[in-house]
């Protein structure tokens, strides 16, 4: 059996970290390491201070650093570092493990023929809202694909998709196409994804390996968030230009409204009319942030995220 390690990012964690860890320690496919790159030390100690945390979870390494040294693409390949496994899985502190099956599914993703990289279906938890519910089962449906090159014609920006809250990599490959890019504001599992599929591997999405992650943002949090990610496609020509976003967006808030208006929930499309308009919003500002002034563009980014302007 491999060995595998879990890299996981953190930044104030809280009670769903508890619960991820507590699913990663009982898996069918041990994890030989957890490697948690943490961004600032007294949030982590604040929520572990008078617990077992260190004596129960005996396998864990946590690397501390700060805000100022965090990087998407940099802070995790530090964290792939510290591995000595074949396999790695990359994960997010707010995604919790559906079941004890994750990384065995996950290893069986990567097992197929050519595969780069294998990510996970994430479930909408019981309690978010009707629309986030529907984007989820639009993003990450029943039925599980390896995407290769022959099927961006097809599926446009859609090929490249690959989300880093939950997703496994082969290590080995992984160093020879130069791992993560090193100093990005988002994307950085879409953007190795893109450098994988045009050297000519696939890139699997596996249903089976299931986790609990989703979020009820405003419009003000989506704004911020599609204007980070029109941000990464703007500073990344030779990935995004060729592929259009736009359509796969429209085609999704179509399907929302439908959607809505079959379940006869017609309180909720003003909302949506207007969340939609705020990511869209964003996404061109973000697309165009170098015609923007630089005061402005900083507002514009995800409070997480300003640190990135700060850096060469």
């Amino acid at each position: 059996m491999e060995k595998v390690d879990v890299i996981i990012p953190t930044y104030k964690p809280d009670q769903k970290f508890l619960d991820l860890m507590e699913k990663l320690a009982h898996q069918t496919v041990p994890v030989q390491k957890v490697i948690i790159m943490n961004t600032e030390q007294k949030y982590f100690d604040r929520l572990t201070y008078g617990t077992s945390f260190s004596k129960k979870y005996k396998n864990v390494v946590v690397k501390h650093l700060s805000k100022r040294e965090f990087d998407h693409g940099r802070t995790r390949n530090s964290g792939v570092r510290c591995s000595d496994a074949p396999v790695f899985v990359m994960m997010t502190q707010d995604a919790v493990p559906a079941d004890e099956f994750l990384i065995e599914e996950l290893l069986r993703g990567l097992q197929q023929e050519n595969v780069a990289a294998a990510y996970g279906r994430q479930l909408a938890e019981d309690d978010c809202s009707e629309t986030e519910k529907f984007t989820r089962q639009f993003n990450y449906p029943e039925e599980g694909a390896v995407k290769t090159k022959e099927d961006i014609e097809r599926l446009g920006i859609k090929t490249f998709f690959c989300s880093n809250v939950c997703a496994a990599y082969k290590r080995e490959l992984f160093d020879a196409l130069g791992g993560f890019i090193r100093h990005t504001i988002f994307n950085e599992d879409m953007i190795y994804a893109a450098g994988a599929v045009q050297a000519g591997y696939g890139i699997a999405y596996q249903p089976g390996a299931k986790v609990y992650h989703s979020h009820d943002y405003s419009g003000s949090e989506q704004f911020h968030r599609n204007f980070d990610m029109g941000v990464s496609q703007a500073d990344h020509p030779e990935i995004f230009a060729a592929v259009s976003s736009e359509s796969e967006g429209i085609r999704l808030v179509k399907l929302t409204l439908a959607h809505l208006k079959e379940q006869k929930l017609w309180l909720q499309i003003p909302g949506f009319i207007v969340k939609s308009g705020c990511k869209y919003m964003g996404y061109l500002l973000g697309k165009n942030y170098k015609k923007l002034p630089r005061k402005f563009v900083v507002k514009c980014s995800a409070k997480s995220n300003r640190e990135y302007w700060n850096k060469g």
